[in-house]
């Protein structure tokens, strides 16, 4: 049964993975906009640096845990954000068992939260659910071409399994839920060693050596800057009604890796 809201309580959010890439931006964004902003984050892949700005501003605060464990919170809470899930290849293949634990799991901890407290939850998965696509580029209503025992299928079944679980509790009314599919984003604190084709070629161009291009160069990619991309996951909450499907988040624009290196 959902908690009654107190209207004098100030609104407040949950972050989860509030001290990564994304989180630590998104978790600003919500402290500027005059929201009560509850960061959770393991600090597997967040850093703390990512949100030592923010620890003081009044507002904020910092749950150091893993959500595959449930969250006690000690407050309700009006939105919740998941972003908890390492994104990168070299860190969500360290260890593959959690990565797909952080993803069921944690996800389902996290839509029992929403259901407690009557939160609406956005669901930050990825363009990995479409696996190796055929079709480009991608619709949200492709179902893709993906490989379930791979070794990137923690990653990518992991948040294809969190998708089915989001669509579940919003199809039997229990929770308000969001999906957004994010597609390549860059910008300020992304980790120089995640494995992805924009912080490897800027780190080699940094450190004065040759850029690595797989292949002749001519896969296409589009990247998305990281405001841009808080800006799109805060729309996809906000918007109503709920779109009842997911929804990708990225640069509509492609072009290829070879032009991406010449900008580096």
């Amino acid at each position: 049964m959902r908690q009654k809201r107190n209207a004098q309580r100030a609104k407040a959010v949950l972050v989860a993975g509030g001290a990564g890439f994304l989180g630590s931006h998104l978790c600003e964004a919500l402290l500027r906009d005059g929201w009560r902003v509850i960061c959770a984050d393991n600090f597997l892949t967040g850093r703390m640096e990512n949100i030592i700005s923010i620890m003081d501003q009044p507002g904020f605060r910092l749950i150091e845990q893993d959500i595959c464990r449930p969250l006690d919170l000690g407050e309700p809470v009006d939105r919740i954000y998941n972003l908890a899930c390492a994104a990168s290849p070299p860190r969500y293949q360290a260890d593959p068992i959690h990565t797909t634990r952080t993803c069921v799991i944690g996800t389902l901890n996290l839509l029992e939260l929403a259901v407690r407290y009557g939160a609406r939850l956005l669901q930050a998965s990825t363009s990995e659910v479409y696996g190796d696509p055929e079709q480009h580029p991608q619709r949200e209503d492709y179902v893709g071409h993906v490989n379930c025992t791979g070794p990137r299928a923690c990653y990518d079944e992991g948040k294809r399994t969190a998708e089915t679980l989001c669509f579940d509790y919003l199809r039997a009314g229990k929770a308000d839920v969001r999906v957004a599919r994010i597609f390549n984003t860059y910008g300020p604190r992304m980790d120089p060693a995640d494995g992805r084709i924009v912080s490897n070629l800027i780190m080699q161009a940094l450190e004065k050596r040759p850029l690595t291009i797989f292949g002749d160069g001519l896969q296409t990619r589009s990247f998305c800057y990281v405001s841009d991309q808080i800006d799109g996951l805060r729309r996809l909450m906000d918007i109503d009604p709920n779109p009842g499907k997911p929804v990708n988040l990225g640069n509509p624009g492609e072009f290829t890796i070879v032009r991406l290196a010449a900008l580096v």
